[in-house]
């Protein structure tokens, strides 16, 4: 007879091994490293002597940034004739620019906002530096609305201000639906990239060793203390913006694509434009978080913190949003074929083969099948490729928003007034100094500011948990 003990033991050594064998969860910051060294890390960045290479990038960035103060002041002094623009090509550079760098900004509040309600602890060692990224990108991109309008001085006609003459903008364009969306876009990445900050700024403040530091960070670090009451406060002032900014990711590059969707020009008129542009504004913007955050990692040593996991997350991310890019692609001229239209079909067919064929092959090329290399395991676990991969789907994007924009606009309905559209000299030193705005800007905030979350970072390392092991360490 067996008793009723030996069964239950046999029955519980049958579901062991039945079960399968539990995945051991990535560690989001490796060596175990303790509270205190995450501390010491993040601010010696801030707190260490400025070095040789920041003030080196620091003088060349400022120096590019004044090509787009230049190419500025010499538009509104003689008038948009300096640009290329021609008929029937007149929109140009300026509103591809602002498309773009939109498009950059996307990221930073992908990552705080909705992988904050998703629960995706990954983000904490990059979503700082990505919302920092936004608020410069939206900066550079805010450049161009007030520019291509042609006659800046009247700008301020965008916002419904009342006044004497009861002129109100035009409700029904596009283009106020852009100042609304990028005015509220900008206002609540800033709020949400400065409550995330405090308690590192509190941190920064109580290791200053100079008034002006202590007076700074305290300053902007609003008295916080670390009690439960604040961080009670925090958590929930930081839940509410995400929520705020999650639709807003969403909304931003739809209404920006609505520029072109609500037209009746052929290769604009289509209602696939928002998800497309959604998904490759956090195609590029992920792309350019890892161009910026791959060097940073190196220079600073900050394996432990950004690892192996972090880049091949943000990898397959960009390998997701890079395959609906080209299957948007594949289905515009699809639905052009398909939808009969000839004037549609000659737009897309003019787009492959016509007078641009040169730029939508290097869109192909960047957007589409770079990012497949993603697929294989080495290529992700290269830092050196990913880097390189990263900055082609950034050129490509740029390409993205020309080829929308110019191909379209370049052979219209009458043969007749067909033209090519050609930047000036003016038109390429405003674009390339907004890189030099958005460098100058970056290296400011990492100069001065926290790089990373270091109070979140903190609470997905293991000893965060109350019931883990410290084997002795000092946490």
């Amino acid at each position: 007879m067996v008793s009723l003990d030996e069964t239950k033991s046999v029955n519980e050594s049958l579901i062991k091994e039945a079960r399968p064998a539990r995945v051991p969860r990535k560690k989001l910051v490796e060596n175990d490293r303790s509270f205190d060294w995450i501390t010491e890390k993040v601010c010696g960045i801030v707190e260490e002597k400025t070095p040789t290479w920041w003030w080196v990038c620091f003088l060349v960035s400022g120096f590019v940034s004044l090509f787009t103060v230049a190419g500025t002041i010499y538009l509104i002094s003689t008038g948009v004739g300096v640009w290329g623009l021609n008929n029937p090509v007149n929109w140009g550079w300026a509103i591809v620019n602002f498309v773009f760098w939109i498009g950059i900004g996307h990221a930073g509040t992908l990552i705080s906002a909705i992988l904050c309600l998703l629960k995706q602890n990954w983000r904490t060692s990059i979503n700082r530096a990505a919302e920092a990224m936004t608020i410069f990108a939206v900066v550079c991109a805010g450049i161009f609305p007030l520019i291509h309008v042609g006659r800046v001085w009247f700008a301020w006609w965008l916002f419904p201000i009342p006044n004497a003459n009861a002129i109100w903008p035009q409700f029904k364009s596009p283009l106020l639906w852009d100042v609304f969306a990028v005015s509220t876009y900008g206002t609540v990445s800033l709020l949400f990239w400065y409550v995330g900050m405090i308690p590192d700024l509190a941190t920064l403040r109580d290791r200053a060793r100079t008034k002006f530091r202590q007076w700074f960070y305290g300053f902007f670090a609003m008295g916080w203390r670390g009690s439960n009451r604040h961080w009670n406060n925090y958590e929930m002032a930081y839940l509410l913006l995400a929520g705020l900014a999650t639709p807003l990711v969403l909304s931003v590059h739809t209404i920006v694509s609505f520029d072109f969707a609500v037209s009746l020009i052929p290769g604009w008129h289509t209602t696939i434009f928002p998800p497309y542009f959604v998904a490759g504004a956090i195609f590029s913007g992920f792309g350019m978080v890892l161009t910026l955050m791959l060097p940073l990692r190196s220079i600073y040593g900050l394996h432990d913190l950004i690892t192996q996991y972090h880049i091949d997350c943000m990898c397959k991310i960009i390998l997701a949003t890079g395959s609906m890019v080209g299957y948007a692609y594949a289905i515009e001229f699809f639905i052009a074929w398909y939808g009969a239209n000839d004037f549609e079909s000659f737009a897309f067919i003019n787009r492959a083969f016509g007078p641009y064929a040169w730029a939508y092959w290097i869109m192909i090329t960047c957007n589409v099948i770079s990012p497949q290399l993603f697929w294989f395991r080495k290529v992700r676990e290269n830092p050196a490729v990913v880097w390189i991969i990263c900055i082609f789907v950034n050129v490509g994007m740029w390409f993205e928003r020309f080829v929308i924009v110019v191909t379209s606009l370049s052979r219209d309905f009458l043969p007749s007034s067909w033209g090519y559209y050609s930047p000036t000299l003016t038109d390429i030193m405003t674009y390339v100094g907004t890189f030099g705005i958005f460098t100058f800007l970056f290296l400011l905030f990492l100069r001065f500011l926290p790089l990373m979350a270091m109070a979140e970072i903190k609470a997905v390392t293991p000893q965060a948990d109350p019931h883990h092991n410290s084997k002795g360490g000092n946490h």
